[in-house]
């Protein structure tokens, strides 16, 4: 049957109509409450406070502690196979974390030996305060770029490199600052306004301008452009000739990539990829120290300073003219960090089917940044690398982060002398093998085949980084994704809901095929609140429905149309624009000559309809709890010739209908044809005139000339 020319017949009966379910208004609810409600449910959606109810007072305070530093809670259940399996997997992270410290901090142009630094202290803060059993801490190499482009723009390292340094410690705490604020203030949703498309183009973007960068360690070149493009890195790179360490530096190359991808097949084989890099860096040192390479032209890593972290807080630079470049920096790098670390603690608590509360790891990044500011490192979070071996390695709990830190704290004091010969060429491989598994192009694949908007925000994060530079990229990252979130507010979704075959279910048309349009009645589903911002659109779009419905019908020669009913179960809410809207569609539609309805309104719409007198001017007799009742209701007046009480003025009209459902005989007629209508019912003049007698035009139900006559008179005649 098609969906367009369908005569349904739904149930109407006037027991059915005088049974349905009226929508009730909310009782009033004081203003404080309604306030306290509003802000729990935008600030505390997860109700962290139902563990302090109806507890005693030393109970409350355990259970604080425990909230504020999750040791306290997992600690008394640690058990000696957790202990084995945390230190097997701490060790491993920690011949990762070695290598990668060093080459990061090189990325970000500071000294390598602040990468050791900030695999020391941070870890320590995180295992106390973090709430994820896998994640593993340290630096990443995106915020690393990110950190060296946004301070290189104000200050020359090579120039400066105290200041330099200064300024990252800084922006490191203003980071850590950024990130424990939005945690205690439960604001950690803004960071979701950066959407998973985004940070694939964006991350996509970084690691292909990272793995440019580092052709200055593959190819051995002193001399090199700063610029965070492919465009000023290629044109580099391609000036010059690689030198005697290229071939080098591409075998260390490949074999890590081809370990990696071995990992990845085989997760029982995590220990080859996490030993690659330190393998990498002990052979390599190996052979420059046995051959004096370094007086042949290859760059070693040099002196590595010994002892543990020195303090830095008065390092921090809060005074004009840098401090505007450190919040800056901070917040920025702060974000993405944070989002990089929960997004990986999530995926692996999902995995071990834990949960982790976002807002808590807020704000244990951002302590552990604001230590680590305090003590020579640069932001840190958890990147995927490193926490993907943690799992593989089987860790229990956040005990593998202080295994990891001791392992360090063991390199700081007796070990970093053995790293004096370790090439950068070795350092740029590594960084480049990390940097090819951070270009997802099956994520890439997958957004194109399930979401094209997706995949227009991914590649235009990509272009922006590329072609552009970090910062533009991250503006196109974030304003397409900000952009997206407004077209979904500013131009909702409406369709067209039909009633699906011997059921009262009523569905979008364009989703079900087979769902039959219900005569004389166009059902409109709204899926969004209604604001300011759409109120516009709905008006001219609700209008463009009804156009088209009524364009259709004339060109089938079918009934006319009667009643829009606009099912708002979807609409959360609504505002004072959104009101003016339904005014404004209920004038237009009186005009047409339609009855608007409501079906299925929630309190918070009810309750604002209410106030504003809406249902008062509609009649309440027009809002229905739900689509089926709204249509019940609707061709039941369709049958007894009431489509529209109020209107007041009839037009000729030649129908003739014998409504089925009345217990008295109901006769429609035409005013203007009255002989003519009785003459061919069969009825004669004598009976038309007893009949014409009952029938009294002044107060009968009318609507386009039809005239109902129900009179107990009526049956006798009949009879």
């Amino acid at each position: 049957m098609d969906k367009g020319n369908a005569d349904y017949v739904y149930p109407s009966s006037k027991e059915n109509v005088e049974n349905a379910h009226r929508v009730a208004i909310p009782p009033p609810q004081p203003f404080f409450n309604s306030l306290k409600y509003n802000l729990k449910e935008t600030f505390f959606p997860d109700d962290p406070l139902r563990l302090f109810k109806n507890k005693p007072a030393s109970k409350k305070f355990i259970l604080g502690l425990q909230y504020v530093f999750p040791i306290f809670e997992w600690a008394p259940r640690y058990s000696f196979q957790f202990l084995k399996a945390d230190l097997i997997a701490g060790i491993t992270i920690a011949s990762l974390a070695i290598p990668q410290g060093i080459s990061y901090a090189k990325l970000a142009n500071l000294p390598p030996i602040l990468g050791l630094y900030s695999s020391f202290v941070p870890p320590l803060v995180y295992a106390i305060m973090g709430s994820s059993k896998d994640l593993a801490v340290g630096t990443v190499a995106v915020a690393s770029l990110l950190i060296a482009s946004f301070l290189g723009q104000e200050v020359n390292y090579n120039e400066n490199p105290k200041l330099y340094l200064h300024l990252a410690f800084t922006a490191t705490f203003f980071a850590g600052v950024f990130q424990a604020s939005l945690g205690l203030l439960r604001l950690g949703f803004i960071v979701d306004f950066l959407s998973h498309a985004a940070i694939v183009g964006f991350m996509g973007g970084a690691a292909t301008v990272v793995c440019l960068q580092q052709l200055k360690g593959i190819l051995g070149l002193e001399h090199f452009t700063h610029a965070t493009d492919v465009i000023g890195d290629g044109r580099v790179a391609y000036s010059v000739v690689a030198s005697f360490s290229f071939s080098s530096s591409l075998d260390t190359l490949i074999v890590m990539r081809f370990e990696n991808m071995q990992s990845k097949r085989k997760p029982k084989f995590f220990w080859i990829s996490a030993m690659a890099p330190l393998t990498s860096v002990i052979l390599g040192s190996l052979l420059v120290y046995l051959s004096h390479a370094e007086r042949h032209g290859v760059q070693v890593i040099g002196y590595l300073k010994k002892g543990l972290n020195p303090p830095s807080f008065s390092d921090l630079v809060f005074v004009s003219p840098y401090l505007t470049t450190a919040i800056k920096t901070g917040i920025i790098t702060g974000v993405i960090a944070m989002a990089e670390g929960i997004a990986v603690g999530r995926s692996f608590a999902m995995f071990k089917n834990y949960h982790i509360d976002g807002n808590k790891e807020m704000i244990a990044f951002g302590m552990m940044n604001i230590a680590g500011s305090c003590t020579s490192c640069y932001l840190t979070t958890g990147p995927f690398s490193r926490s993907a071996v943690n799992f593989n390695a089987g860790c229990k709990t956040a005990v593998s982060n202080i295994v990891m830190s001791m392992a360090v704290m063991v390199t700081l004091l007796f070990l970093t002398p053995l790293f004096h010969y370790t090439p950068l060429v070795v350092l740029s491989a590594i960084i480049m093998a990390a940097m090819l598994g951070l270009i997802d192009y099956e994520a890439v694949i997958h957004l194109f085949k399930v979401d094209k908007f997706d995949f227009i925000v991914c590649i235009g994060a990509y272009v922006g980084v590329v072609f552009g530079s970090i910062q533009i990229g991250l503006v196109i990252a974030i304003s397409i994704s900000v952009l997206r979130v407004l077209l979904f507010v500013a131009r909702p979704r409406t369709s067209v809901l039909g009633n699906i075959p011997n059921s009262r279910i009523y569905r979008n048309i364009e989703h079900y095929p087979n769902a039959n349009n219900v005569t004389g009645v166009l059902i409109l589903k709204i899926d969004a609140p209604i604001y300011f911002a759409n109120a516009s659109y709905l008006r001219e779009r609700i209008a463009r429905w009804v156009e088209e419905e009524e364009d259709k019908l004339k060109a089938s020669e079918e009934s006319s149309l009667h009643y829009v009913i606009l099912d708002m179960g979807a609409v959360g809410n609504i505002d004072t624009s959104g009101i003016s809207m339904l005014e404004e569609v209920k004038k237009t539609l009186d005009r047409r000559e339609l009855k608007l309805v409501l079906a299925n309104p929630g309190a918070e719409v009810t309750k604002k309809l209410d106030k504003s007198k809406f249902i008062e001017n509609m009649g309440q007799e027009w809002i229905y709890l739900t689509v089926g009742e709204a249509v019940t209701a609707c061709n039941f007046r369709l049958h007894t010739c009431e489509p529209n009480p109020e209107k007041a003025e009839s037009e000729p009209c030649d129908n003739v209908d014998i409504c089925p459902d009345c217990c008295r005989a109901i006769d429609i007629i035409t005013r203007n044809c009255w002989p003519a209508m009785l003459t061919s019912l069969g009825f004669t003049a004598e009976e038309g005139n007893i009949l014409r007698g009952y029938c009294d035009v002044s107060s009968a139900p009318s609507l386009g000339g039809l005239v109902v006559i129900y009179h107990p008179q009526v049956s006798k005649v009949l009879a």
